[in-house]
This record gives C-alpha cells, structure tokens and sequence, in this order.
C-alpha cells in the first residue's frame, strides 16, 4: 500500500485526525468523495455518535466524506471495492494472479466506467495501490 501524498492530502489527513482522534494515513478520492481508511476496530471511533464527526468536515470541506475499513490483504478485496462503489453493485469479482476482473451487469457497468472512464481510472489507481494489480470491468 505505497500511495503518495500531496499538500492538499496532508491537509485533508491532519483535519480528520484533529476531528476524529484516529490517526490513518490512508486517504483516496473517489467519485468526488474522500474516502478515509481506517482499521476496523476503529470505524465507530472515526464517525462518532450519529456520524457528527463526518457532517463535521464535510462542512469544513465543503466535500463528502466516507470512512471505510482498511483492507487487511487480499481477502478483504470484495468488501473493500464494494464500500468504495456503494450503492452501485457488482454480479462477481475474480482475483487472478495480476489482476482483478469485476463482473458487472449492463446497467452498473456505466456507473463504474463513468464518463470518460474517469471513475474507472480512479478504480485502477485505487487498486493497484492497495494490492498491486490491474483492474478491469467486464
């Protein structure tokens, strides 16, 4: 999980950590949302009571903001991509030895694609990333 932070994704980083008292280093974008990662045990810490601590910075931002759980290995890939593409589903997801194929159905797959395939490049990124492959949707 080597991912490159910026100026802007520090920022973003030390306002979820000054709200949440959870300290992560992993953040993306997706879908214009922020996605945070955080370990499970600590989801309900980085929400707070009634998700006031998300409300908080997405009034501060002026973005929406979701906390996932942060995967654990390759076992956790079908979780992981279904919190990040929520409330869009998939039919199957297949784990080769260098790359992930989602099986959406007609309908979903232009929500995954996206126009100019721009939710679909976000995806790669994400993907390699976190687990080092390549991503495609069939």
């Amino acid at each position: 999980m080597v991912n490159t932070i910026d100026m802007q994704g520090m920022r973003y980083l030390n306002l979820f950590e000054k709200i949440t008292r959870v300290q992560t280093r992993y953040f993306f974008r997706y879908n214009e949302t922020i996605m945070f990662c955080v370990p499970k045990s600590l989801l309900g810490q980085a929400l707070g009571r009634n998700n006031e601590n998300l409300k908080k910075m997405s009034d501060i931002l002026k973005k929406r903001i979701r906390v996932i759980p942060k995967p654990r290995g390759i076992q956790d890939i079908k979780f992981f991509i279904q919190s990040i593409i929520n409330p869009v589903t998939f039919k199957d997801l297949e784990v080769k030895e260098d790359e992930i194929v989602l099986n959406a159905g007609n309908a979903n797959k232009a929500a995954l694609i996206g126009r100019n395939k721009r939710r679909f490049l976000e995806m790669q990124k994400i993907i390699k990333d976190y687990f080092g492959k390549e991503f495609k949707i069939i």
